[in-house]
């Protein structure tokens, strides 16, 4: 096949490359802008290409979560209603604290740093502040609404290899209070179908912290639709809404929009492949299109599934999580919370990889079947 990059069904040295066209660009890369309208006026993006169909932006004032994200014309990331929503619309503690929904949109959003999951009022006396014993968390936290520093974005040349990358960090502090950053370095080869997004969350005050973190990963239509397949290596399912049993409706192979559908979500346990790493898929073989997410099986060890049928919100959510569905109450109480010293940090690195053709979904699903069959049944016994 030769050295160089993938352009367009051909192998290109840097040097062929750049003799025909004198800008990358013609390929793909990257380039900055700034939203204009509505909800969106004034958050920062950072728009990668990867010569593919491969493209997607990178919210910078959303935490540099991925907000679009398509293929050849054909979305994956969900849109949701809200629109990426500047986050000086946000309100954290309003609608007892559920506002989160009202920003909720996009392939990615972060949940963390210091809560996931549902509401809840805790203890919060390792901050020594007399005036705040306790610290109310909304939904999910505060993270994917708190604007990002830019560091830098753009191409890197590794011989004849190229590659697009955005780095960013985000900041979650209070006077009393918790002193956490993300660090994000988001990176794309040119050529490829493949974006890795490496993350570091580090507690930089001086109290022991609690530390929270779950991906919220959307997918939607066209990708999703009627006969689209969830593939994934479920050794069993722990928990699941009463709206499963209630519906009836199949997490393995999904319907078409439903009325007045009630979210079906799930805690599957999974097993984690050779290299430590679990992976799932949503694959839609009618169009032959796939999205595979990997990610640590040590950093993450819980998942979620999450799936909102419901006409015009149209979504299945993929969440690769720290901590169970009981949330920041039963992992204080059970002893599984993290806490994170002065200078700690912990690390979490995850994979998007489009299934582009047939042949790409019949290797990522078989791989996915060779760490564990999925079981059969389309509404799972839970236990």
């Amino acid at each position: 096949m030769g050295d160089g990059m993938n352009a367009h069904g051909d192998r290109l040295t840097r040097r062929e490359l750049a003799r025909r066209t004198a800008d990358l660009h013609a390929l793909g890369g990257v380039r900055q802008v700034t939203l204009d309208n509505g909800v969106e006026r004034g958050i920062r993006a950072v728009e990668i290409r990867t010569g593919t169909g491969l493209a997607f932006e990178v919210l910078v004032d959303r935490a540099l979560d991925i907000g679009a994200f398509e293929h050849a014309g054909r979305s994956i990331g969900w849109r949701s209603a809200t629109g990426f929503r500047h986050p000086g619309l946000h309100e954290y503690g309003d609608e007892n604290g559920i506002s989160w929904l009202r920003s909720f949109s996009g392939l990615q959003v972060t949940a963390g740093l210091d809560h996931t999951l549902f509401t809840a009022e805790v203890d919060a006396s390792q901050y020594h502040y007399p005036h705040r014993r306790t610290v109310w968390n909304g939904l999910h936290g505060r993270v994917a609404n708190i604007p990002g520093t830019l560091v830098g974005a753009g191409e890197r040349w590794d011989g004849d290899r190229c590659f697009a990358w955005v780095e960013g960090e985000v900041r979650q502090a209070a006077v009393f209070g918790e002193h956490l950053r993300l660090r994000r370095r988001i990176q794309a080869e040119i050529g490829s179908n493949e974006v890795h997004v490496e993350d570091e969350v580090t507690n930089h005050g001086f109290d022991p912290t609690p530390h929270m973190y779950l991906y919220h990963l959307n997918v939607g239509w066209p990708l999703l639709d009627e006969g689209t397949r969830f593939v994934a290596p479920i050794a069993r399912t722990v928990w699941q809404t009463p709206s499963v049993t209630e519906q009836r409706v199949s997490y393995r192979i999904l319907p078409g929009p439903q009325p007045d559908f009630v979210e079906q979500v799930y805690e599957h346990e999974l097993v984690a492949d050779g290299d430590g790493r679990h992976t799932v898929a949503v694959v839609n073989d009618g169009l032959a299109f796939g999205l595979e997410v990997s990610w640590d099986a040590a950093a993450f060890p819980h998942f979620f599934e999450w799936l909102h049928l419901h006409e015009g919100a149209y979504a299945i959510g993929v969440e690769p999580s720290s901590h169970a569905v009981g949330g920041e109450p039963d992992a204080r109480r059970e002893g599984t919370m993290v806490w994170l010293e002065h200078a700690e940090s912990r690390t979490y690195r995850t994979t998007f990889r489009v299934l582009a053709d047939a042949d790409a979904i019949a290797t990522a699903v078989a791989s996915i079947e060779r760490t564990r069959p999925q079981p059969a049944g389309h509404v799972p016994d839970v236990g």
